[in-house]
C-alpha cells in the first residue's frame, strides 16, 4: 500500500509540475530563454572525459547535428529525443526522452519506446551525463527506479543534489522494454522482451 500510495503521489506532482511548466512555457513563448549551444555541449563533453561510454555517448550527439538553443523547466521533456535501434516500435528512429523531475528533491527520468519499461532491467544500463553549467558540478547516474505499475511510466535516478542553475544532461545506454503477449513456450509469462541500445542520447538543458 505504502509503494502504490508513493507512485500515486509522483504522478499527481508530475502531472502538476507539468502543468505548471505548460504554464510557464506558455507565458514566456514572447521571451523564451536560450543557451549557448556550443558552450554547454562542450562543457558535457568536459565532463564526460574519462568516461569512454559517455564519451561516445556525447561525440554522436555532436556528430548528429542536433541543436536544443532552448531552457526546460523541471517536468518537461529534453528538447533533444534519443535514437535507438528499436524507435519506437518500428525499427531505428526516434526512440523517447529524457525529463528532468523535482517531485521529491530533483532527478532524471527517461520515458518512451515500445510497450513499457521492464521491471526487470537485468542486463541493462541506463546513465545519465549531467553537468550544472552554474556551479561546475557534474555527475554521472544510472536510472534504476522504476515500479511495476501502470502509473509509472519513467525509470529514475536517485534524487540527486546537483545545486541551483542551469544544467546540461544526456540520457544513454541501455533500456529493456516489454509488452503482453499470448502465453506460450517463448513467452512464458506472457511479455515479449526487448533491449533498447541507445545511438545517439537525449539532450536537454533545464533550470534546476
Amino acid at each position: 500500500m505504502h509503494r502504490v500510495g508513493l507512485i500515486r503521489r509522483f504522478t499527481a506532482a508530475l502531472a502538476a509540475a507539468t502543468a505548471f511548466a505548460a504554464i510557464f512555457a506558455g507565458h514566456a513563448a514572447a521571451e523564451p530563454a536560450a543557451i549557448d549551444w556550443n558552450a554547454a555541449t562542450q562543457q558535457l563533453r568536459a565532463a564526460a572525459s574519462g568516461n569512454p561510454t559517455a564519451e561516445q555517448a556525447v561525440d554522436r550527439l555532436l556528430a548528429s547535428g542536433q541543436v536544443a538553443e532552448q531552457v526546460a523547466l523541471p517536468a518537461q521533456p529534453f528538447q533533444i529525443p534519443a535514437q535507438s535501434d528499436i524507435g519506437r516500435g518500428d525499427g531505428p528512429g526516434v526512440y523517447g526522452s529524457g525529463i528532468a523531475l523535482g517531485y521529491d528533491g530533483f532527478r532524471v527520468g527517461f520515458f518512451g519506446g515500445p510497450g513499457t519499461i521492464s521491471p526487470n532491467q537485468t542486463g541493462a544500463r541506463l546513465q545519465v551525463l549531467w553537468i550544472n553549467l552554474s556551479n561546475g558540478r557534474s555527475g554521472t547516474e544510472t536510472l534504476s527506479e522504476h515500479d511495476d505499475t501502470t502509473v509509472d511510466t519513467t525509470i529514475r535516478t536517485r534524487a540527486l543534489d546537483i545545486g541551483g542553475g542551469l544544467v546540461a544532461a544526456a540520457v544513454y545506454g541501455t533500456l529493456w522494454h516489454r509488452w503482453p503477449v499470448p502465453v506460450s513456450d517463448a513467452n512464458p509469462d506472457g511479455f515479449q522482451y526487448r533491449l533498447a541500445t541507445i545511438s545517439v542520447p537525449s539532450f536537454g538543458t533545464f533550470y534546476n
